[in-house]
């Protein structure tokens, strides 16, 4: 029994594969600092993500992520903790208050200047943390300091630098200043703080368990104020996470028993539902439907918002638009501006496709019926020449055919006459090349 653990204690050592302890001090204490080119691709990074989150771009945000320098100061300050390195500590939280600075007027700059001011949903998701976003940061932290000891990097530090997203919620602060809405400000600097707290955390554990060498002996009494703040800390990260956790838990069953009421209300009944609003933050909160063609009378109504409590939907109101001229109106003519958009879109096509054609030429038929009318041209090559006049810009094509002999001046004109015409231009350049 005791070889069978030895073994699997063997398997998940972390000690295998580690790096040198002295190395890898040395390359978290030197990715610190924010000077010089850091400074530069954390400004860059930050404005990458401010444009990802203000069109919407999932894909932009990942990119802005990946190069973000951030996690630099946040791994520093846990092995400051972790090797009772204090002085380690006050320069990591000095880099990422700069770092943190430095971000938050860049993007709120840019936010500012933007055109854009609507509040898209991969920005909205970044103002509201809960438990789950502790959870991914602290394993993510592990998950990069385990990484990080390696003497084999491996492929995990993009993954973490994208699961902890530490650029997103900076970028939503920026959003909100620009915007003066302190609730999504607090709520996403909430946020950074979480990935901030438990990256650090994450990397106090591995750096205790891999034993790094301490900087200075700590007596029990200064070990135990390490130990209590940092338990402190998770405490003041946890709880408030702990509660939107359950705000947004109450708010999902609330929508899931709103769907089960309209479900068996409406839907089962054969109702055509064109419009439906749920909101849940109102006093009370509101349940607003329109339908096609059904209509209610106020008995009815009082009697559906009687039965709100059978579903378990109290201080609940259900409000029935019985106009729908102006709900249909309004869906008419959302489906008319897509149609002109998607027509618009096709014009456009179109137009490209027909500019397009003008710089492109079928040059393999060209050439064979080139042959058949003149039978000593070997090959033959054309392509376009564009300039600009004063009033547009002239595109004309250029031949180039390849002949054993120089042709004369009737065959040239003749070639120059039937190009012109085939190609449908006004104008033409031919040249020759010689055949070898």
């Amino acid at each position: 029994m005791k070889k069978e653990i030895s073994k699997v204690l063997n398997f998940i050592d972390l000690h295998k594969g580690e790096e040198n302890k002295r190395k890898v001090i040395e390359n978290i204490t030197s990715s610190i600092s924010f000077r010089g080119s850091n400074l530069w691709i954390l400004a860059c990074a930050i404005l990458i993500a401010s444009v990802g989150l203000n069109v919407n771009s999932t894909a932009v945000i990942i990119g802005a992520m990946l190069i973000s320098p951030l996690m630099g100061p946040i791994v520093g300050a846990g092995f400051g903790l972790g090797m009772y390195d204090f002085e380690l500590v006050k320069k990591s939280i000095k880099n990422l208050l700069i770092a943190t600075f430095v971000s938050l007027a860049i993007s709120t700059l840019y936010f500012y200047a933007s055109p854009f001011k609507e509040a898209q949903s991969e920005l909205l998701a970044r103002t509201s943390p809960n438990i789950y976003d502790i959870l991914i940061a602290f394993f993510g932290g592990l998950v990069g300091v385990i990484a990080v000891t390696r003497v084999e990097k491996g492929n995990p530090i993009p993954g973490v630098a994208i699961a902890t997203a530490l650029m997103p919620p900076l970028c939503t602060a920026g959003y909100s200043l620009a915007l003066g809405n302190i609730g999504y400000f607090l709520g996403a600097m909430y946020l950074y703080a979480i990935n901030c707290v438990f990256i650090c955390i994450a990397t106090f554990i591995i750096v205790k368990f891999l034993k790094y060498p301490v900087t200075q002996q700590l007596d029990t009494k200064h070990e135990k104020q390490v130990k209590y703040g940092i338990t402190i800390l998770i405490m003041l990260m946890i709880l408030p996470s702990i509660y939107f956790a359950y705000q947004l838990f109450v708010e999902k069953s609330y929508r899931l028993k709103t769907e089960i009421f309209i479900k068996k209300e409406f839907t089962d009944h054969d109702y055509p539902i064109i419009y439906k609003k749920i909101e849940y933050n109102s006093n009370p909160k509101k349940i607003e439907l329109a339908f096609l063609s059904k209509k209610f009378n106020n008995e009815e109504i009082s009697n559906l918002n009687k039965k709100l409590i059978d579903y378990n939907l109290p201080n609940t109101q259900l409000l029935i638009q019985q106009d729908t001229f102006n709900i249909s109106r309004d869906i008419l003519n959302k489906m008319n501006s897509s149609k002109d958009l998607v027509d618009k879109k096709d014009i456009l096509i179109n137009s490209l496709r027909e500019q397009l054609a003008e710089y492109q030429f079928n040059n393999e038929q060209i050439t064979n019926e080139s042959k058949v009318l003149f039978p000593y041209i070997s090959s033959l090559v054309i392509g376009n020449y564009s300039y600009k006049n004063a009033q547009n810009t002239e595109i004309i094509p250029i031949v180039l055919y390849q002949s054993k002999k120089e042709l004369d001046k009737e065959m040239n004109h003749k070639l120059k006459s039937w190009l012109k015409i085939r190609l449908a231009k006004d104008s033409i350049e031919v040249y020759r090349q010689p055949s070898k």
